[in-house]
């Protein structure tokens, strides 16, 4: 991605999402960052905009139908398009329990962010987007939610495959994007899924080998990849695909 693209990523006031919006943006893009709370959201913006770079924050809450149609009206009144959609923002409830022990509501809450949530802002920044020259959406998945993954006893990630919430939700975010992908195909928007890696985080509970800046360098190598390539991929950390 060479030239200025208006990026926004959502749940970008911390971890993965700032990470990437901080790479996005020294690579000379206008990235903003959405974020539901407001003081963090600015202070991270700040934290960008302190080196020189062009970012900015918006508010928005991927499970608040306001502040997501708020956000796509201040788009589409400070600059008219949307270049890339980053669905960065995800939760997880169910790390040390097990399946019957995670509550239904604790499985309701996941999907509310990691899955509608993602919907809800893709179809409130699809008139931005078809007003790019080359829209693209990278829905920020897992490993964790490849069928292929979590049906192998023999895959480095089998130790994980037990957490109902997580990876059913990111499970369905593929499908998503691939519902997406084709249905937006003839209007030339891209989608496809995208994986940072097992990164030091919150939602890791601060464990795994790389660290957000590691993670946030390969969304947005992906984000390249994504949209030099076909739509509909899932694309690996280390470089290639995930089998979906």
């Amino acid at each position: 991605m060479t030239t200025n693209r208006i990026i926004l990523i959502t749940g970008a006031n911390k971890g993965i999402g700032l990470a990437t919006a901080g790479e996005l943006a020294r690579a000379g893009h206008t990235v903003l960052l959405g974020a539901r709370d407001p003081e963090r959201g600015a202070a991270a913006a700040d934290s960008l905009t302190g080196q020189g770079l062009d970012a900015r924050y918006v508010r928005l809450d991927v499970t608040d139908p306001a502040t997501i149609a708020a956000a796509a009206e201040l788009i589409a009144a400070e600059y008219g398009r949307l270049d890339t959609l980053v669905n960065n923002a995800g939760i997880t409830r169910d790390f040390g329990t097990t399946p019957d022990q995670l509550p239904v509501e604790d499985l309701r809450e996941t999907y509310e962010t990691n899955v509608f949530g993602a919907v809800a802002v893709i179809n409130a920044m699809l008139p931005l987007l078809r007003k790019s020259a080359a829209g693209l959406i990278g829905n920020v998945s897992s490993g964790l939610g490849s069928f292929s993954f979590l049906a192998d006893p023999d895959s480095p990630i089998w130790d994980h495959a037990n957490l109902l919430g997580y990876n059913t939700s990111k499970v369905a975010l593929n499908a998503v994007t691939l519902v997406y992908a084709r249905t937006l195909r003839a209007e030339g928007i891209k989608v496809s899924s995208l994986e940072p890696g097992h990164c030091v985080t919150d939602l890791s509970h601060h464990s795994g080998p790389s660290s957000v800046e590691e993670g946030g360098r390969r969304i947005a190598r992906q984000l390249g990849e994504a949209l030099a390539g076909p739509s509909g991929q899932f694309v690996h950390p280390d470089g290639g695909r995930y089998p979906w």
